[in-house]
Order: structure tokens, then sequence, then C-alpha cells
């Protein structure tokens, strides 16, 4: 086994017993920067990118360092790309549906409407044609991707008002994230917000908001959104496993020699492992916390579900009539998709299914 495969496929401990060491020692020292697009008080995302600094580093003998810098400290957390595309940034770490504005195709490498599970999309990036067709689509922007974590399912959001129909939707202010989940929301007659999360809390409270979105309950209770909006609905079928990228510049990437490249790949594995293992272990003791609290939890109703899965798929429809790669990787999507479904139902479904109606 060479050294690359190593630091791949073996723990910190075992890349340092196997001998690696020494010869990563020998390597001139490199000092990257890493822009996040989120703030330091999301210790699950932002720590994702914390954790990819730490294990680099002891991967190298601190010969390669990262060094971390939380969203609007280097630069405005949505112009990571474009430094990342001129070559004033080595590395990002964000949500690639930010990015919508600049091309639709970066949904697909974060989270579409009725899109993949977290599991599914690690799948499709890594055995299916998800990181191959996106990082062909990236390398119009100077750079590379690697998974940073993924959220999982996430909540529906929090509203002011009961949403019982799809009627109550007509003309409701709501903050949400990027993506097509905007576009398809707003044919429902939603009326997208752009908004910082800082700035949602008070505009909740004043009214000019009358609902968001966000992550799930471990991120959504820090903001407070409870004090504010007493309704929380799930799923978000906008979001049905959100992946969070680390980006790369393909120039300095391509700069490293072999033993570095294998420890930025090993190195995101570990981080993308433990945000996505995180969220699993924090989210259902908030739930607990939030319904303590008085939050009313509520299902979207199957009528609103039906009208959200008929206006996401117009809004597909629409661009995959004016864009070719879009189609592509559209359709690629979806046929692994129809393969995971089929496959759920005869295991994670009705093992899940199962275990919902029993005590343990």
């Amino acid at each position: 086994m060479d050294r690359r495969s190593i630091l791949k496929h073996a723990g910190i401990a075992g890349v340092l017993a196997a001998g690696v060491a020494p010869a990563v020692h020998a390597q001139a020292a490199v000092r990257w920067r890493l822009a996040s697009s989120f703030p330091k008080s999301l210790d699950t995302i932002f720590g994702s990118a914390e954790t990819f600094s730490r294990t680099v580093k002891a991967l190298s003998g601190g010969k390669f360092e990262v060094s971390v810098h939380a969203g609007g400290e280097l630069m405005p957390a949505f112009a990571v790309v474009d430094a990342l595309q001129n070559g004033s940034l080595e590395m990002a770490q964000t949500a690639p549906y930010y990015f919508t504005g600049k091309d639709p195709i970066f949904a697909f490498g974060c989270a579409v409407p009725f899109g993949l599970t977290a599991r599914q999309m690690d799948s499709w990036m890594e055995h299916g044609n998800g990181r191959k067709l996106m990082d062909a689509f990236y390398a119009k922007y100077n750079m590379k991707s690697f998974s940073s974590g993924n959220t999982g399912t996430q909540m529906g959001g929090w509203y002011r008002k009961e949403i019982k129909t799809v009627a109550d939707l007509k003309g409701l202010k709501m903050r949400m994230g990027g993506g097509l989940f905007g576009e398809a929301m707003a044919k429902l007659g939603v009326v997208p917000q752009n908004m910082p999360a800082g700035d949602v809390y008070s505009a909740l409270e004043k009214g000019t908001l009358d609902a968001t979105e966000f992550v799930g309950p471990y991120d959504d209770e820090k903001l407070g959104f409870n004090k504010v909006a007493p309704y929380y609905y799930y799923p978000g079928w906008w979001e049905g496993g959100a992946e969070l990228e680390f980006f790369v510049n393909t120039k300095a990437y391509e700069a490293l020699t072999p033993e570095f490249k294998a420890i930025v790949d090993a190195a995101t594995k570990v981080a993308a492992r433990d945000m996505t293992a995180k969220y699993d272990a924090v989210n259902p003791v908030a739930l607990r916390r939030l319904v303590a609290a008085k939050t009313q939890l509520k299902p979207f109703s199957k009528e609103l579900m039906d009208a959200g899965f008929k206006a996401s798929m117009e809004v597909f429809a629409e661009h995959e009539a004016k864009s070719a790669e879009f189609k592509t990787i559209h359709q690629d999507m979806r046929a692994f998709q129809r393969d995971q479904i089929l496959w759920s139902r005869f295991s994670e479904f009705r093992y899940d299914s199962y275990m919902t109606t029993v005590k343990i």
C-alpha cells in the first residue's frame, strides 16, 4: 500500500505508526486560509472546518496548516466563490446553493427540493456520478469540491400562524436559504425573503417576517425562533439532506505534493463524518427541549407536500429547458435516487417504520 492509500484509509494514529509522518516532514511547509460562510456559533457546521484544520495539522506533523475564518472575517460570507475563482483564497466552506444566482446548477452540490437524503447524497457523490459531474461544473470557477458534512433532513421551519392548507401560504413573507426552493415556494404564493440569520428573530418579533426556515432543532434553538414563531413544521422537503462543501482553488490544490493532497482528502472525510454524526446526536435532545418549551410541532399536510412536489417539478422542467448541463445533472441524480428509494423500501424504510411502532 502506498503512502496516499495509507493516509486515505488510516486514522491519525495509524498514519503516524505507519511511518508516513517522516516523509511528510520532509515537505516544504504549506499555509492555507479557509474562509467559511458560517459564524463560529454554529459549532456543528463551522466546527467541521475546525476539525478539518486540526486533522491536516496532525497528519502533516505541523507542516501543513489551514487557518479557519468565520463568515465576514476575511470577506463577506457569500464572496468565497469569487475569491476562489480569482485565486485570492485557497479554500472555503459553504453551502453551494447560496450561489444559484450565478447558476442554478450550484444547488445540486447541496440540496434541491425532494432531493437526496444524507446517505443518498454521500453515495451519489462518492460512488455515483455526483462528484464527477459537479467538479466538472465547478472547474468553471477554478475550484474542486469535497464534502464538509451533511445536516440530514431538515425541519420545515417556524411560522407565526398555522399552515393548514396551501392557501395559508399565499402572501407569506418567509426567510429562506438559497437554491431552487424559493422558486418552488413562490409558485405556491410565498414571498421569499433573503436576510442574514441574525436578523430573522427581530423581523419575526416585529411581524415584518411571517416565517423562516433554517436547519433543525439544535441550530434553530440557539437562534430563539421558538420564542417568536410558535409553530414548527416538518419535514423540510426542500432539504432532504443538505450537504455543506469544502471548495478548494484548483491551482492551490495542484501545487500540493501527493502526500499533502492525500492529507486534504483524508481530513475532509474525517470532518464530514463528524458533522453528520454530531447533528444526529444533538438534534433529538434539542427537539425535546423545544417541545417542553411549548413549541407546537406539526407535520405539513399531504396536500401541501403534493403541491410542493408539483411546483418543484415545474421548476426543474423550466431549468432543464434552458440548460443541457442542468438537465444532465438533474436526470443523473433522479436515476440514482430511484434506485436508492427502491432499496430503502426493503431496508431502512421498512426497519425504521417498524421501530417507530414498538417501545424500546
